[in-house]
C-alpha cells in the first residue's frame, strides 16, 4: 500500500503485520489504518478456522516472541515428534521443524516424543495409524501368531516381539526387523545319492521336520534357517549311511533313522533350532541291483518254503511211525481200526464183493 491504506481482520482471523520485512506482531478483529509512504508495511490476513498457522516466514513470526497465548509453538529437534490433537481428536504426527497452531477457536493438544526410543507405544495407536501422513514417519509391524519379529537397531539386536503390532519411528535409525516361522516346518531332502560301506550306491529320500525355539540364535548363526538345516542333513545322511551295509540299512531302517536324527541334532544345536524327528522316506536301488536283491529273496522264500515243505513231511511220517508202533503193540485197537475202515468202505452207495480163493468168504464173515 502506498500512502494512506487500511485492512479489515475478522472476528476469525488474524492479521500478521510486517514492516521491513520484519514480523512486528498481530493484528487482532477490526480494521487497522496504516501510513505507508514507502510501501514497506505489509499485512497478511490468515483465517484461525484452519488451526495451523502456514506462513514462509514461519521462523520469523515464532521468534518474535508475540505469539503469545494466541498459539502453540512447536520447534521439534531432530530426536523429537509431535502428536497432535485436535478437540479430542488426532490430527497429525509432526517431525523435526518449527510449526505453529492457533488456539483462539479451538483445544489444541501437544505430545512431543522422543523418537531416539525407537518402538513407538501410545494408548490410542490405532487412530495415530489411521491419520493422514502417519506412515510416513511411523512404520507399522504385525507379527501374526505362530511368528516372532527380531528387532536390529544400527546393526545391535534390540528384541524379539512375539504376537501384535509394534510402531517405530522412521529415520530414527537403521533398523532391521526380521520375522521367523515358530510353527513346525517339514524340510524335505530328496533325491541323495550315497554310497553305503558295501559299496552299493543308492538314492536316498529323507524328510525332517523342526521348529525354532531361538529366533535370534536362528537369525544371527545362518542367513537363512532351511538352507542350513538342508546342509547339515545332507551331511549326517553321507556321515551314517557311508558307515553301514545294505542289509544292515534295510533290515534296522528305524534304527539308522535314530542315528541320522541325532547327529542331525547335534549338527543344528548351534542354529536355535529342535529337531522333531528325522526319517527315511524312501531308498530307491540301480535297476540291477534291484534285480539280484529279487533274486536273492526269490531264492530266500524258496527254502524257506521248501523247509516247511520238509518240516510237515517229517511231522506226517513220525505221526505214521507213532501210529504203527501203537496199532502194533495193541491188537484190539488194530481190530477197531479195520472196523472204521470196513465202515467207511460200507457207507457207499454201492459196494461189489468178489470172493476169490477158497475160504476167503469164510475169513470176511468171521471178520464181520
Amino acid at each position: 500500500m502506498i500512502g494512506i491504506g487500511s485492512v479489515k481482520v475478522r472476528s476469525h482471523e488474524k492479521g500478521l503485520l510486517f514492516k521491513d520485512k520484519e514480523f512486528e506482531g498481530l493484528l487482532g478483529t477490526g480494521r487497522h489504518w496504516f501510513t505507508d509512504p514507502l510501501n514497506k508495511i505489509r499485512v497478511d490476513v490468515v483465517s484461525q478456522r484452519d488451526p495451523w498457522l502456514v506462513h514462509d516466514k514461519l521462523d520469523l513470526i515464532v521468534k518474535a516472541g508475540v505469539l503469545g497465548e494466541e498459539a502453540v509453538v512447536l520447534d521439534l529437534k531432530d530426536s523429537q515428534r509431535a502428536l497432535v490433537w485436535i478437540e479430542g481428536r488426532f490430527a497429525k504426527v509432526v517431525g523435526p521443524g518449527i510449526y505453529a497452531l492457533w488456539t483462539g477457536l479451538r483445544d489444541i493438544k501437544i505430545e512431543i516424543v522422543d523418537a531416539r526410543q525407537v518402538r513407538f507405544e501410545h494408548k490410542e495407536m490405532s487412530a495415530i495409524l489411521l491419520s493422514t501422513g502417519a506412515d510416513e514417519k511411523l512404520e507399522s509391524v504385525v507379527v501374526e501368531d505362530g511368528f516372532a519379529a527380531v528387532f536390529f537397531k544400527d546393526g545391535e539386536y534390540v528384541k524379539t516381539f512375539g504376537p501384535g503390532r509394534y510402531m517405530f519411528w522412521k529415520n530414527a535409525g537403521r533398523l532391521r526387523i526380521q520375522q521367523v516361522d515358530l510353527r513346525e516346518t517339514v524340510l524335505d531332502i530328496s533325491g541323495q545319492e550315497i554310497m553305503t560301506a558295501d559299496n552299493v550306491t543308492l538314492r536316498l529320500n529323507a524328510q525332517a521336520v523342526y521348529r525354532v525355539t531361538d529366533p535370534h540364535r536362528a537369525v544371527k548363526a545362518v542367513e537363512n534357517i532351511e538352507q542350513a538345516l538342508y546342509r547339515e542333513a545332507q551331511l549326517a545322511l553321507r556321515e551314517i549311511i557311508g558307515t553301514c551295509s545294505l542289509d544292515a540299512l534295510l533290515s534296522e531302517k528305524d534304527r539308522v533313522a535314530g542315528e541320522l536324527e541325532g547327529n542331525l541334532r547335534q549338527r543344528s544345536g548351534s542354529f536355535g533350532i529342535e529337531i522333531i524327528r528325522l526319517g527315511i522316506r524312501d531308498l530307491i536301488l540301480p535297476g540291477e541291483m534291484k534285480d539280484l536283491l529279487n533274486q536273492v529273496i526269490q531264492a530266500r522264500k524258496a527254502a524257506e518254503a521248501n523247509l516247511i515243505v520238509r518240516r510237515e513231511e517229517t511231522a506226517a511220517m513220525r505221526s505214521q511211525a507213532n501210529t504203527a508202533r501203537l496199532l502194533e503193540n495193541n491188537p484190539t485197537l488194530m481190530r477197531l481200526r479195520e472196523l472204521e475202515v470196513l465202515e467207511k468202505v460200507a457207507g457207499s452207495s454201492k459196494m461189489n464183493v468178489v470172493l476169490g480163493e477158497k475160504g476167503l468168504a469164510e475169513r470176511v464173515v468171521n471178520l464181520l
